[in-house]
């Protein structure tokens, strides 16, 4: 007489928990991947900070998002709100650069002049930005507004294909992203007497170099996106390999 023998039910289901963890923590890193893509794609201002009513060197970051074209010039409108009379480009291997100014309403007093004028567009032509790569685009910007908790730039970037994105889209506190924010310089309490401030590197209290800070403080975004497609990437291995080890010990039972 021939007996059946019936694995208890039991026996499968570490290899299915097993296999569901692993879906789950690759789906999540793919998940976290994707949405790490564009947070770097846009143009910014970096640092992203600088002290009221002082001098600062920053950059405009400018990456190309295309795969079939480069991005050939980038027009910088400053915020006409809060002008800025000393605006100083720094020579960018390659591009040629040009300052455009405009006469102020009201004139303004700077080391005892009378200051009648203020810099409105800064355009950089006859370059190229190749597809994958980005270029910073450096400023010496002063004297910082006092009665202001940011600086809103306006971008125009053009493209080979002579597709023109436009980085003008204001940022609401609190709400979703625009799809082209435009960029926008924090603008912070000088800090008082005695206490340095938190991004003053070289001891003298001006702001460091955009480029030297590229990778830190200045865009917080980017290494918020790398850190979590790390983590996403960690939990997805951990998961697969967790599901192969319990499909091991089934297949050994």
């Amino acid at each position: 007489m021939n007996t059946k023998t019936t694995m208890p039910a039991a026996r499968t289901r570490p290899a299915v928990r097993a296999g569901h963890l692993a879906a789950v923590g690759t789906a999540a890193a793919a998940g976290v991947l994707f949405l790490a893509g564009p947070a770097s794609a846009h143009v910014s201002v970096q640092p992203g900070t600088a002290e009221k009513g002082g001098y600062s060197t920053i950059s405009i970051k400018v990456p190309n998002e295309k795969d079939n074209a480069s991005t050939v010039k980038v027009e910088l409108a400053l915020d006409p709100k809060h002008p800025l009379v000393s605006v100083m480009p720094q020579a960018v291997p390659g591009w040629d650069v040009k300052v455009e100014k405009t006469k102020l309403d009201k004139p303004v007093r700077m080391h005892g002049k009378s200051i009648d004028e203020a810099v409105s567009k800064v355009v950089w032509t006859g370059g190229k930005i190749e597809p994958g790569n980005f270029q910073q685009f450096p400023l010496s910007v002063g004297q910082l507004p006092t009665d202001a908790d940011e600086l809103v730039f306006k971008a125009l970037q053009t493209y080979s294909d002579d597709d023109v994105v436009r980085w003008i889209d204001p940022s609401k506190p609190g709400g979703e992203e625009p799809e082209h924010p435009a960029p926008v310089l924090k603008l912070v309490d000088k800090p008082a007497a005695g206490k340095p401030a938190a991004d003053d590197k070289n001891g003298k209290g001006a702001t460091a170099p955009a480029a030297a800070s590229d990778d830190g403080d200045g865009d917080s975004t980017d290494t918020t996106a790398r850190v979590l497609g790390v983590v996403g990437i960690v939990v997805g291995v951990a998961g697969a390999a967790f599901g192969v080890f319990a499909g091991r010990r089934r297949t050994a039972a």
